[in-house]
């Protein structure tokens, strides 16, 4: 797994902050493609922006899951 770039959640499932500049540049890469890409797609094209969308959210998540630390499990707030 190497290096990991995020931070699990204290409490519940998932993910919190990143913990790395390479967290830091997914979710930056994320935002640029969620809040830009709808300006580089003409409208006439709303299925491509939508396939886009989920898209971008299928990868976030792919990386997510495997750069976190201790992996994605329910939480109780204990340390590891």
């Amino acid at each position: 797994m190497g290096k990991p770039w995020f931070h699990p959640k204290r409490y519940g499932y998932g993910v919190g902050l990143p913990c790395s500049w390479e967290g830091w540049a997914v979710l930056a890469a994320f935002g640029a493609i969620m809040l830009g890409g709808p300006f580089l797609i003409d409208d006439a094209h709303l299925r491509l922006r939508a396939g886009l969308g989920v898209l971008a959210v299928v990868v976030l998540l792919v990386i997510v899951v495997a750069k976190t630390r201790g992996g994605w499990r329910w939480r109780w707030g204990q340390d590891e």
